[in-house]
């Protein structure tokens, strides 16, 4: 029994950790911009589909990843050139952007369905079935890499907004749109760069995931809601409570079978969410922020 505890426990936190920087990146792009980016799931799976479709024609693990933040980063300057700057301009409100966002993911899933396959695939690396032992618990070389490249590409972006000129930019705008604009610090191309960096960064758990478990072009939309859930407990405005809080979400999930069915392990998770708001309605993290849904 606690062997099997043991391994839950290092499951949900390899999951958060997943979970974790697609928080965390969709919070960086929403603290920015106040765009609730529902399309984030669809930039997810469409770059996993990408990396899968490059293995396929022979090409090695790490050009295919990077591939796919490529595809990741364009995708997301094209959504936010086609649909969300124009929103901006004709002042739709919040619930316009939300529904249009909605469309985009929905599209980016067909797309994913239509140009590679509506069916469940898996990466046919022969590494993706090895297991690494780390004391008494083992871990599959996918999960490693999670394990290992979520929490260092989340670091990698607070290093990156606090010690570059482009990411203190990028935070001016986020803390005082209205200022940024006085102070000609262009917050349109700040919106450009920063949901570029997000959607690179979410096509690595989208990568990874897929490679750790298999991948089906509608599966991405619990992953984002989960990740939502993680922003607003662990503090609107926060990537440190967002990153934190996916991983203590998910491990509560993934322990939670030991109690319940694995079918109502999320509902755990949002039980226990409800709660927390309830208590501490301002989230792990208390951050001022000003953004409207």
């Amino acid at each position: 029994m606690t062997m099997l505890f043991l391994h839950l426990v290092v499951d949900g936190i390899v999951t958060g950790c997943a979970i974790g920087l697609v928080a965390a990146t969709f919070a960086y792009f929403y603290s920015t911009s106040g765009t609730f980016h529902v399309a984030h799931a669809g930039v997810y799976t469409f770059c996993g589909y990408v990396a899968w479709y490059c293995t396929t024609w022979g090409i090695p693990f790490v050009p295919s990843l990077l591939i796919a933040m490529g595809v990741g980063a364009l995708l997301g300057v094209i959504i936010q050139g086609l649909l969300y700057a124009r929103l901006a301009q004709i002042k739709a409100s919040p619930l316009v952007m939300l529904i249009g966002s909605i469309g985009v993911l929905t599209v980016l899933q067909n797309l994913a369905a239509i140009f590679f396959t509506p069916n469940i695939i898996q990466f046919e690396f022969p590494w993706r079935i090895a297991n690494v032992e780390l004391g008494p618990i083992f871990l599959s070389v996918p999960q490693l890499l999670i394990l290992i490249l979520c929490p260092l590409l989340y670091v990698a972006l607070l290093l990156f907004s606090s010690y570059t000129a482009l990411g203190r930019q990028i935070r001016a705008v986020a803390s005082n749109p209205e200022l940024a604009q006085i102070t000609h610090l262009r917050p349109r191309r700040m919106f450009i760069y920063a949901i570029a960096i997000s959607s690179a960064m979410v096509a690595v758990p989208g990568v990874l995931v897929g490679i750790d478990q298999a991948m089906q072009p509608y599966t991405s939309l619990i992953i984002l809601l989960t990740a939502v859930v993680a922003v607003i407990a662990g503090g609107i405005g926060s990537l440190t409570g967002a990153f934190f809080m996916s991983i203590a979400l998910s491990t509560i999930q993934s322990v939670s079978v030991l109690l319940v069915s694995g079918r109502w392990s999320l509902a755990v998770v949002f039980v226990i969410f409800i709660v927390f708001i309830l208590v501490r309605p301002e989230g792990l993290v208390k951050r001022k922020f000003s953004r409207e849904l």
